[in-house]
């Protein structure tokens, strides 16, 4: 692990040691059966024929820094789900990247009270049951779980709870060794992270090695990096399914333009 992701998950591990507790399958099983409603991320994914986007909202980052501290949650999904974007990511973890539990609360309440189908990430640093009996609660359709972040203990504690509580979890990779823990537990959604966290550099070749060794019936995903047609296009002909993208939507002013613009790079 990275030190600045050490950093991040050691502050994470901190700040929910005083909400962790045992979490039972029946617990589990019963956010199941009060979300079955809900709409999946993997069904989602699958089903569109273009290049899926899914996105982020995300006030500031340890790499970039600002990028919209001010913004409300509720705001940003309007003219993300406006534009079509076919799912939202919303980062939830505070320190480091501006977001809160409310921000996932408020948006999928937005969602579901205009009848939008559009499946909601909890993005954050994700360690233990009680986090997805948390994003359960507040109406997401998947947690992320970084695979370098985590054992192979913690990532199927996660996983099997995940599963019970009828979310879908994205596996977030960034290298070889990585890929092959994600497929040895199963995963069915795969996100290649082009961002290394050691330096923070971005390198969509990443995508283009990676993606490609992703086995056939699960949903491989390029993350960080996508800043134009060109990029979105790169990443779609490596065999990416969709793309995350976060910082360029936030700071875009043409989203109407520019989310379809990315979804069908490949038909110009």
């Amino acid at each position: 692990m990275t030190d600045k992701l050490a950093e991040i998950m050691a502050a994470k591990e901190k700040e929910i040691s005083s909400i962790i507790r045992p979490v039972h399958e029946a617990e589990l099983s019963r956010l199941a059966e009060n979300a079955s409603g809900s709409f999946r991320l993997k069904e989602k994914l699958e089903s569109n024929s273009y290049l899926s986007v899914i996105a982020e909202i995300k006030r500031r980052s340890p790499s970039a820094g600002v990028i919209a501290e001010n913004i409300k949650a509720t705001d940003q999904a309007i003219q993300y789900y406006n534009a079509g974007a076919d799912a939202l990511s919303i980062l939830t973890e505070k320190s480091y990247f501006g977001g809160e539990m409310s921000d996932l609360w408020q948006v999928t309440d937005l969602l579901r009270d205009h009848q939008r189908a559009v499946p909601c990430l909890r993005k954050d640093f994700m360690l233990h049951p009680i986090q997805v009996v948390e994003a359960a609660e507040a109406g997401a359709a998947a947690i992320l779980i970084i695979v370098r972040a985590l054992t192979d203990d913690s990532i199927h504690r996660l996983y099997d709870a995940a599963n019970l509580a009828g979310l879908d979890s994205l596996f977030e990779i960034h290298c070889e060794a990585e890929l092959e823990r994600a497929l040895d537990c199963d995963a069915k959604i795969i996100g290649v992270n082009n961002r290394d966290l050691k330096n923070f550099r971005i390198d969509l070749s990443l995508s283009e090695r990676l993606i490609p060794q992703i086995s056939d019936g699960i949903i491989p995903i390029s993350e960080s990096g996508i800043r134009n047609q060109d990029d979105a296009n790169r990443v779609l002909e490596s065999g990416a399914k969709a793309i995350l993208v976060g910082e360029t939507l936030m700071k875009e002013n043409s989203l109407d333009d520019f989310i379809p613009s990315l979804q069908h790079c490949g038909s110009r």
